[in-house]
């Protein structure tokens, strides 16, 4: 069973990691990746001198941040309310409500949102009742990370509490009774035992999310970006496919993914250490 897995895994993940030698070479599909001519940090200086790097990094880390900072602490709270809920067909159904999301395809996804922000959409049309005028919402820079964020906390949410709730069990009942009967109640408990029994499981998903933090997913801001929201929209993921696939910049896609991974590795190692050390 276990051998599928590693296979997989060998082929996919681990074997095409020697492709990025590409970034220090001036990549040519004719000669492949072992005769393309190399061209050391040339890639790299490129990069840092781009016009574009400031925006890219800047949209990429505002992006990560502000969804850490609110779509972090929904999967806890989410987790821990329905913890608290005693009727088993009501918590069935929140509960199911609340994955749907997770598994409506993003194309689905930001289909609908495209329809509720267009110029006739649902919320102009609110707006309009109102007496306002109507916002186009994705051709101006400034509403595109509310959207953005705003979309991926309604679709991650309830997905990502299952983690939390699967820890939830894990917690002895013996210590809520024990609590109980020296008068804590349902704040206190939450506050000396459950966020305590949440805290490995929350720290493992920190580290998860901070390993990330320069990377956003592309396939939701490519359905949803345009040229005139690019300054607020374009990240490094989405950089990358224009310039590597649309471009045929193979090399310098290579070398601004490069930078990626290793930034968010020197992230993760270092977010882990902090970790040990609390």
């Amino acid at each position: 069973m276990f051998l599928s897995v590693f296979i997989w895994y060998l082929l996919f993940a681990y074997l095409p990691m020697g492709g990025m030698i590409i970034a220090f070479k001036k990549y040519d599909i004719v000669k492949g990746i072992l005769k393309s001519p190399w061209v050391g940090l040339t890639n790299f200086k490129v990069l840092f001198s781009d016009p574009y790097f400031p925006r890219l990094f800047r949209n990429t880390l505002l992006i990560n941040v502000y969804g850490l900072i609110f779509g972090f602490p929904l999967p806890i709270i989410l987790a821990i309310a329905f913890n608290e809920i005693r009727r088993k067909t009501f918590k069935k159904i929140t509960q199911t409500i609340s994955y749907l999301p997770y598994f409506i395809s993003s194309v689905v996804v930001m289909s609908m949102v495209i329809q509720f922000v267009s110029q006739t959409g649902l919320i102009n049309m609110f707006l309009n009742k109102l007496g306002l005028e109507s916002i186009n919402f994705l051709q101006d820079p400034k509403y595109f990370r509310t959207i953005f964020i705003s979309t991926g906390i309604w679709q991650g949410t309830g997905f990502g509490a299952i983690i939390y709730m699967a820890a939830l069990a894990g917690i002895p009942t013996e210590q809520y009774e024990a609590a109980t009967v020296d008068g804590a109640g349902k704040f206190r408990r939450m506050i000396h035992i459950t966020l305590p029994g949440l805290a490995p499981t929350i720290v493992i998903m920190l580290l998860l999310n901070l390993g990330s933090l320069l990377s956003v997913g592309h396939e939701r801001i490519i359905l949803l970006y345009n040229p005139t929201i690019y300054e607020t929209a374009d990240v490094f993921n989405t950089y990358v496919y224009r310039e590597g696939l649309s471009n045929m910049r193979y090399s310098y896609a290579q070398a601004v993914s490069l930078f990626q991974n290793t930034v968010g590795f020197v992230l993760l190692y270092a977010a882990n250490r902090i970790t040990r050390k609390l």
